[in-house]
């Protein structure tokens, strides 16, 4: 497996890593309604004390241990997850993995995030530090080398980058030694544009802002990037799974954008015609989508909400990306 330098991070990872929001879940149909709780939240997710319905997960634990085993095996040895993922069986899952098989353990990085669980959002200095212990529980894990502050969407910046915020608890525990580097995780690409350019972050994760067919990156994420030499880890590279095999028309929630609509993308078929005409074979990993705040969740293309006006740019890109290394995962 071929490796890239997380940015200012110096950490050496494999160009293809483990997203693991939707381990464990093989029937597509099922992984599109594993985050439907997210959908009853109004402008402000309910607090950590308020009761969510329907928080039960689909992860089938055996084959979601299988997968992180398989995941390691093959070289993608950067895992990522989050407290919300599955409900908190996600780092569950996880930690049994690497329980059962210490040896794939000592080769793996593993990042999870804070401030959003399936209780809903919490970037208090108090809630962080809750959500770090609980997950370092689950992982069975004493340190990071990354945590993200997660979906920060909506939420006055003074509540997230504050001394008595997430950003100050995570530099108490960059203090401690629990976590070596912040970063920003947001379903949103104007919200992580805004995090990546204030130079705090030494790292993203960044979904729905590039791909072959979408390069809302190249208007802030990437220049910022570049000027604050952070690493970026591209969630959505394959279009969560669009350009792989093009749209499941069965699957629950938004159509396409029209523009889809009659083209290549619209076309299995054509779609893997033309990945043989490119010499381009399919993924060997199939991309699940991360899921995020209430404007993004199970969209199957990026650019409905406000951030796409906001951010939308034709431009070319080229010149950002020329020189620029990316590293690619978590697939």
């Amino acid at each position: 497996m071929k490796t890239e330098i997380l940015g200012r991070t110096g950490l050496e990872i494999p160009i293809v890593g483990l997203g693991t929001g939707f381990i464990g879940i093989a029937d597509p149909n099922r992984a599109a309604a594993e985050y439907d709780f997210m959908d009853t939240w109004t402008v402000e997710p309910p607090g950590p004390s308020g009761v969510v319905s329907g928080k039960s997960s689909q992860m089938d634990v055996e084959l979601g241990i299988a997968t992180v085993h398989a995941a390691i095996e093959a070289g993608s040895t950067l895992i990522d997850t989050a407290p919300l993922y599955g409900s908190g069986n996600s780092e569950s899952i996880i930690g049994e993995a690497l329980r059962q098989r210490p040896d794939l353990a000592k080769r793996c990085t593993v990042t999870t995030k804070v401030g959003q669980t399936a209780d809903g959002r919490d970037y208090s200095y108090d809630a962080v530090m809750r959500q770090v212990e609980e997950s370092r529980r689950r992982l069975g894990i004493d340190g990071f080398d990354v945590l993200y502050i997660h979906d920060a969407m909506e939420i006055p910046v003074e509540e997230v980058m504050g001394r008595r915020r997430a950003l100050g608890a995570l530099r108490r525990l960059q203090d401690t030694g629990v976590t070596r580097f912040v970063g920003t995780a947001a379903n949103d690409p104007c919200t992580n544009a805004s995090y990546i350019e204030t130079g705090e972050f030494d790292a993203a994760v960044v979904p729905d802002a590039l791909s072959l067919i979408n390069q809302l990156a190249g208007e802030r994420i990437l220049p910022a990037a570049v000027t604050h030499n952070v690493g970026l880890v591209v969630a959505t590279p394959v279009e969560r799974g669009l350009l792989a095999t093009g749209p499941v028309h069965q699957l629950p929630g938004p159509k396409f954008q029209p523009v889809l609509r009659g083209s290549r993308l619209e076309n299995p078929d054509s779609l893997r015609q033309t990945r043989g005409t490119h010499g381009c074979g399919s993924p060997s990993v199939v991309h699940a989508p991360s899921p995020g705040g209430r404007h993004h969740t199970r969209r199957p293309y990026p650019g409905r909400g406000p951030c796409e006006r906001r951010c939308r740019s034709g431009r070319n890109t080229r010149s950002v990306l020329d020189g620029t290394r990316l590293a690619h995962p978590p697939l």
